[in-house]
Order: structure tokens, then C-alpha cells, then sequence
């Protein structure tokens, strides 16, 4: 099943169920709800009619005064009223009054009078005090035959209750206004309903095209198909820039041509060398040139290992998107292991380390093995260009949240055209003295470490003479 399908036929149910069951609550309210509100206006109609019949009960002639007659005028009276859209012609209440025994004294239908009624609830409750009411169907057999009775008492001037006057009204003259809510309420549900399925349908035909555009996508992409990306909106624009970058990243057809271009263009003069003195070295040479010749190989094959061996490292650092275990690393450690294992190569060339140092507690986190190689780079770069018998200086200091470690030489300094470039994988400089390059990867691999720890590096010419390095790094907490 498609997801479209899935994501309309779940919506669709949810809202069918949330219709469902509020229609439900409001047809199951139509009917009482009514139906208290007549009974709250039959509570204030028996009240004032029971004031009004007072006089004429205690005198004795509440089935033939002027309440009576009064009554007897309101059954012939005419309302003619209309009562939202349903006409009104006439009262449809029947009032009747009992004594203190509940015997009827006065029907305004002239049915009941004499019969006992003190076991009905309304007569029953109302002498005793209380309010008394009830619903009786006048068919067992119809419940919709109810007629709804509310009684009110009759005092004398001492306040005691002497009598109780009921007034009825059928529950079938509500029954329209009951029937009119009900059609409205399930009308209104219905169109309700049909919208959110509109919306449903359009919700889900959106994402399924927004989905189905970046599905057909990724599928060109996966089989070499040049495909443009398609255009989504929302969280699926973001996906799809997303898709569009991770494409560009894993077929990278530029990078891998140029890294391919480069690497075997580096690889070239080394590996020209070595054949041009591997050729003359066949030919009968006096010792001085084998000597010389094979002096060649040796450099020039040692200049191919390094420059795979640092590939290797370039590569494998730059396919990790973060450290996987960050520990703490003290700096000063680090500068002191670095120092002992670049101490016999600088001896060689006269050379030596200065070290200053700030602060000794200086703390990140981060990778100490990288960040040792990093800083061995920084190390052997300013060597190369420094000249025998001189200093590399090694200054450490804390900067607010960063730790800042710079190696400066005093040689040559960076030209000017290489400063933009000097980070550049396979980019080199001919070292001074005897014009070698190196594999062109030492500060691309620093580069990279840097951005690993959330640190950055620069490298920059110093006033006067020499270059300076600057490696900043996050301190830890």
C-alpha cells in the first residue's frame, strides 16, 4: 500500500471516529437538553400560577372564579406566534389543583377532578416541601407520548401548604424543535466530514507527490541517471537539499577527478627520477655516479612512501564526521612527547626547539594521537624551511575558551602568491637548500584535525622573517 494511501486512510479514520463520536454526544444532548429548558419555564409558569390561585382556593371557589376563568381563556386564546419557523396557535398546558390530600379540586381539562393524585410524584413531593415533578406517558406503549408535570405549592397567610397546583405541557409539542437540532447537528456533521475528507484527500496527494518526486529522484541518483533535483517544499526541500549534498559528496566526480589528476601528476616526477637513474644505472658508471644515482631511488622512493602514507591518514580522517571518543588531553603532554620525538631529526640540522608555555593545565578534548600528528606536521614543516642551526619556537597560550599553540621558523617565510593555497591537498613549496618538495598533505591533514576538534589553523608570515603557524583549539569545560 502506498504511503499516501496509508497517511489518507489514517487521517480519514481518526477524524471519522472524532466526527463520530461528537455527533453522538450531540444527538445524545438534543433531546434532555430541551427538555430542561421547558422544564425550567414550567417550573416559573406553576409558581406564578400558584400565586394567582391562591385567593380563589382559600375562598373556596378555585374551580369557578376568575382564575378559573382566566385559565379557561388562555386554552380558547390564539398565540399566533411563530417560534423559529414553527407556528404557534395554541396553549398546549393543562393546570390542575389539589388539596392538602392530593384530591384533585380543580382540572382545567375537567378530567380529574375528584381522583386522588397525592401518589404522583409531582403532588406527592410539592405537599411534603419539595420540588416535585415527573414524566408520564399517557400510552405505556409510546414512550414518545410523555407528558412532563411540574407542581408548585399552595400557601395560606401563615405560610403553611394547603394545596398543590401541577402544571402539564406533552412532551410531543418540543418534538419538532428536538427533530430540527437533530438534522442539523447530523447535517452539519456530514459536510463537516466530507471536508475533512477533502482535505484528507489533498494532504495526502501533496505528500505523496512530495515524497514520490524525491523517491523517483534518489532512484535516478542510484543508477547514474543525471537527474535535477526536484522542487518540494518544507521539511522536504530540506531533505532534498539534503539528498542533493549527500549525492555530491558520494559522487564527487570533480573531487575524485582532481584528486586523481593531482595525485598522479605528484607522483609522476618522483617516479620519473627513480626510472631515469634506474636506466643509468644500468650502463657501466663510475662509483661516484651509482653512489649518486642510487642516492636518487632512495630519496625518491622514500618521497612516494610518505606521500601514501599520509594519503592514508588524509583519507581516513577525512571520512569521519566526528570523533567517535573525545578524552581530555592535556596540551603541555602533548608539546612534551612531540618535543622528545622531533628531537634527533632537528639535532641533525643543528636545530632546536624553544618551548613557552603560559599555562601547563591547559586542557581539550579530542583525539591525542591526532592532535600529536598535527602538531608533528607543524613541527617538521617549520624545520623544513628553517635554516641549520636555528630555533622553532613552540608558544602556547590561553585564549578566553581557546588554547592557541603556534610554531614559528626563521626562514624564508610563505610567497605571497602560496598564503591562499598552502592548505591545498598535494600543494608544496620547494624546501631551501636543495629545492625537494614534499608530499603537499602535512598541513591539509593539520587542516583537517582542526576541524575535527572544532579548532581552526592558519599559517601566516612573520614580521621580519620566518612563517607562524597557529593552531586554536577549544578548551575543555
Amino acid at each position: 500500500m502506498r504511503i499516501g494511501l496509508r497517511i489518507f486512510l489514517g487521517y480519514f479514520a481518526i477524524v471519522a471516529l472524532a466526527g463520530l463520536l461528537l455527533s453522538q454526544v450531540f444527538l445524545a444532548q438534543v433531546k434532555p437538553g430541551v427538555r430542561q429548558a421547558m422544564e425550567d419555564t414550567l417550573v416559573d409558569m406553576a409558581n406564578v400560577l400558584a400565586e394567582l390561585a391562591t385567593d380563589d382556593f382559600l375562598a373556596g371557589r378555585i374551580a369557578d372564579g376568575r382564575f378559573a376563568q382566566r385559565v379557561q381563556s388562555l386554552r380558547e386564546r390564539d398565540p399566533d406566534a411563530a417560534i423559529w419557523g414553527f407556528a404557534k396557535r395554541a396553549a398546549h398546558y393543562r393546570v390542575y389543583v389539589t388539596d392538602a390530600r392530593g384530591v384533585v379540586v380543580y382540572d382545567s381539562t375537567g378530567e380529574g377532578v375528584g381522583e386522588d393524585y397525592s401518589r404522583w410524584n409531582d403532588v406527592y413531593l410539592t405537599l411534603r416541601g419539595r420540588y416535585g415533578a415527573r414524566s408520564t406517558p399517557l400510552d405505556p406503549g409510546d414512550p414518545e407520548s410523555t407528558v412532563m408535570h411540574v407542581a408548585a405549592p399552595i400557601r395560606d397567610a401563615a405560610g403553611n401548604i394547603v394545596g398543590s397546583l401541577t402544571v402539564a405541557k406533552p412532551n410531543r409539542v418540543i418534538a419538532p424543535f428536538i427533530e430540527r437540532s437533530r438534522s442539523i447537528v447530523l447535517t452539519w456533521g456530514a459536510v463537516l466530514l466530507g471536508v475533512a475528507l477533502l482535505i484528507g484527500i489533498a494532504a495526502a496527494a501533496w505528500l505523496s507527490r512530495q515524497l514520490g518526486l524525491l523517491r523517483r529522484y534518489a532512484h535516478a541518483v542510484s543508477v547514474g541517471e543525471r537527474a535535477p533535483l526536484p522542487r518540494t517544499a518544507g521539511e522536504f526541500a530540506d531533505l532534498g537539499n539534503a539528498l542533493e549534498t549527500m549525492r555530491v559528496q558520494l559522487e564527487g566526480k570533480q573531487y575524485v577527478e582532481r584528486y586523481v589528476h593531482t595525485l598522479t601528476h605528484e607522483m609522476k616526477s618522483p617516479l620519473t627520477a627513480i626510472r631515469a637513474s634506474a636506466e643509468l644505472l644500468e650502463q657501466p658508471l663510475p662509483p661516484q655516479d651509482q653512489a649518486r644515482f642510487a642516492e636518487a631511488i632512495r630519496c625518491q622512493s622514500q618521497r612516494l612512501a610518505t606521500m601514501i602514507d599520509k594519503m592514508l591518514a588524509l583519507a581516513a580522517i577525512e571520512h569521519r564526521q566526528r570523533l567517535e571518543v573525545a578524552q581530555p588531553v592535556y596540551i603541555a603532554q602533548v608539546i612534551a612527547q612531540l618535543v622528545e620525538d622531533s628531537h634527533s631529526r632537528l639535532q641533525s640540522r643543528g636545530q632546536r626547539i624553544e618551548l613557552t608555555s603560559d599555562d601547563d593545565a591547559l586542557l581539550v578534548r579530542g583525539d591525542e594521537f591526532l592532535l600529536r600528528q598535527a602538531l608533528g606536521n607543524l613541527v617538521d614543516n617549520a624545520s623544513d624551511f628553517a635554516p641549520e642551526n636555528s630555533t622553532v619556537d613552540i608558544e602556547v597560550r590561553r585564549e578566553s575558551t581557546h588554547v592557541r599553540i603556534e610554531v614559528r621558523d626563521r626562514g624564508p617565510g610563505v610567497p605571497d602568491y602560496a598564503l591562499d593555497r598552502v592548505f591545498e591537498r598535494f600543494y608544496s613549496l620547494p624546501r631551501p637548500g636543495h629545492g625537494g618538495r614534499s608530499s603537499g598533505l602535512g598541513l591539509c591533514f593539520v587542516a583537517e584535525v582542526a576541524k575535527l576538534h572544532g579548532g581552526t589553523v592558519e599559517l601566516e608570515n612573520r614580521d621580519g622573517a620566518g612563517a607562524r603557524a597557529t593552531l586554536r583549539l577549544p578548551l575543555s569545560g
